[in-house]
């Protein structure tokens, strides 16, 4: 089985290629997803005691969670502790379970694969993009972000031209649906003949 890790930046259609994948009969592991399961049960008591006051209703709230950590070295490091062993346990059964279901590909859908590490992990990487253009129209269009608030985003995020040429493959999400799951078929038909990478 070969292991796609699939990113990109906020409003490059991520989440769409990844549903597009599973319309394929991928599977696809959401990492986002993941962090919210585990802050609304497992991780939530050990946050709590490591950071009193994070959480509401044994479920982590992500607000003030974000205002003890956000800027802060150490108290990310203690939270990773915490909960990146879950995430792993999960990210592995995933695997696990594609593996024995006899899938040839399967996807982790990633946001931050390069910045953590994970494209070490995975055996091909796709790159979701589209123009700046586009990309700030969608973000924008969501109504959660001023522009501000998106270029100290945009700033501290890996840069995207960066990301395509880090990747195996790059899904252009520019011109609508059609191109992207021509694209997914691509991909898949060529990964499989790709060698193992993954440590």
């Amino acid at each position: 089985m070969r292991v796609l890790g699939l990113t990109g930046s906020m409003g490059m259609g991520k989440s769409t290629t990844a549903k597009l994948f599973a319309e394929a009969g991928v599977p696809v592991y959401d990492a986002d997803a993941t962090v919210h399961k585990v802050y609304e049960g497992e991780a939530a008591p050990a946050i709590e005691a490591a950071f009193p006051g994070t959480t509401v209703d044994g479920r982590v709230d992500r607000p003030k969670l974000s205002a003890k950590v956000v800027g802060n070295p150490d108290a990310i490091r203690r939270l990773e502790a915490i909960v990146h062993p879950m995430l792993r346990s999960y990210h592995q059964a995933f695997l696990d379970q594609a593996e024995q279901s006899g899938v040839p590909v399967a996807v982790v859908d990633v946001p931050l694969l390069f910045e953590t590490g994970g494209d070490k992990r995975v055996d091909a990487v796709v790159v979701v993009s589209t123009s700046p253009e586009i990309q700030r129209q969608r973000i924008l269009a969501r109504g959660t972000m001023t522009e501000e608030a998106l270029d100290a985003l945009l700033a501290r995020q890996m840069p995207d031209a960066e990301k395509r040429a880090r990747a195996d493959f790059v899904v252009d999400t520019s011109h609508g649906l059609d191109p992207v799951r021509a694209r997914i078929r691509d991909i898949l038909a060529e990964v499989v003949k790709m060698p193992r990478r993954r440590g």
